[in-house]
């Protein structure tokens, strides 16, 4: 199976040179290797020093066994979301939304992290590569793209299921009275369909062989939002395998000014060293010079890694985990560096839905806890822990 590796952090951390880099050393031990970029202001190209668009299929090569590629936007989103839109906006016509506007509002929102996603699934199960190293935007972009396939899969479910409904119950005449057009089975399929590739895309990224990859400079401001980001990224359950630390200061006696940066630089990796415990910490020494080229994002990258696999597949523990607690049994869900002040957790129907702080995930609870009722919950090691009590008629009586 593909392996994947999803590289984010804070803009301007140096996320772009770290993927490339990585991509290159993935080439040189023999794994045919494309480098993704979910970024709207792509910078590949600049990277590695080369024209992008270099073949029919999008694919431009930039180090041997190694290709980069920009996703054609315009023609994902006709294939994904077209149908859907047209009818939408018959609708709006129908209402007296003048055209302009109907075309606002049908705008599919987070369109352009959907058509990215879409992009890295085709990549994957083409079977042509060894390694898709995806060089993601910055963190915040890069949670909202991880969030939307379960969260987007969970509203077209339900938009599919009860448009069916509303189809069948709405005749066409009735349709034609109230001046509504009646949509064409098109616009079913294509909500199907894009519903479908989301939940391809879900699997894809939670598998196994799939990781992200925190990339971060020795800052604090950037040390927490990369705290924040371990936290969204295991709320939804993906897997984080490394952190690499870029821009690192070398000792330096003669120097006073680097001197002191290296000293304060020191601190704060200590921190992270201890935060991020047990995941690896990578470190990239300040280059005298940008890295421009394949040659020269190698040796970057090399430096980091030192003697570890740069796209090993780790053996992490599982995001979220069901143990039972005697007759109790208790839902485990790895939430590193939340606060109790920022969990927020309610219960609807066979959902269970968490919130931390301003990103809300919605679990599908396994088919035994639906019928068990929420007893308690509380943030234990690391972990958002809920007690769920069997009901009453099946509880062993004394």
């Amino acid at each position: 199976m593909t392996r994947v590796v999803l590289l984010t952090g804070k803009g301007g951390v140096g996320k772009t040179t770290t993927a490339a880099g990585t991509a290159v050393l993935a080439g040189e031990r023999g794994l045919r290797t494309l480098v993704l970029s979910t970024d709207a202001a792509h910078s590949l190209s600049d990277a590695f020093g080369v024209s992008a668009g270099g073949s029919a299929d999008g694919h431009t090569p930039v180090a041997e066994r190694v290709w980069i590629q920009q996703v054609d936007a315009q023609r994902r989103f006709e294939d994904s979301w077209a149908s859907i839109q047209d009818y939408l906006r018959a609708v709006l016509d129908a209402a007296g939304t003048d055209p302009i506007t109907a075309e606002e509002i049908t705008v599919l929102p987070g369109a352009e992290e959907v058509l990215a996603l879409l992009a890295l699934r085709d990549e994957v199960v083409s079977g042509a590569w060894d390694l898709v190293v995806v060089d993601c935007a910055p963190t915040a972009e890069t949670l909202r793209l991880l969030a939307l396939p379960e969260a987007l899969g969970w509203y077209l479910d339900r938009l599919a299921t009860s448009g069916s409904r509303v189809v069948r119950a709405v005749t066409p005449a009735l349709a034609r009275a109230a001046g509504v057009p009646v949509p064409e089975p098109r616009v079913g399929e294509a909500v199907q369909r894009l519903h479908a590739d989301l939940r391809e895309v879900r699997t894809l990224l939670a598998a196994p062989t799939s990781s992200v990859r925190l990339v971060l400079t020795p800052e604090s401001v950037v040390v927490a939002e990369a705290r924040r980001a371990l936290t969204t990224l295991s709320l939804y359950g993906y897997t984080v395998d490394g952190v690499v630390a870029n821009r690192v200061f070398p000792d330096s006696d003669d120097d006073k000014w680097r001197r002191t940066w290296a000293e304060a630089q020191r601190e704060t990796l200590a921190d992270v060293e201890a935060s991020f415990a047990p995941l690896p910490v990578w470190r990239a020494e300040y280059a005298p010079r940008e890295p421009v080229g394949a040659a020269a994002l190698a040796e970057l990258a090399r430096a980091a890694y030192g003697e570890s696999d740069p796209v090993a597949v780790v053996d992490a523990p599982p995001p979220m985990d069901v143990v039972r607690r005697g007759a109790e049994v208790e839902l485990r869900l790895a939430l590193p560096f939340a606060t109790g002040g920022e969990v927020g957790l309610t219960r609807h129907g066979g959902d269970l839905v968490v919130t931390v702080g301003s990103y809300r995930r919605v679990l599908a609870l396994p088919s035994m806890l639906t019928r068990y009722a929420v007893t308690g919950a509380h943030l234990d090691a690391g972990h958002l822990a809920v007690r769920f009590a069997p009901p009453p008629e099946t509880r062993a009586t004394p």
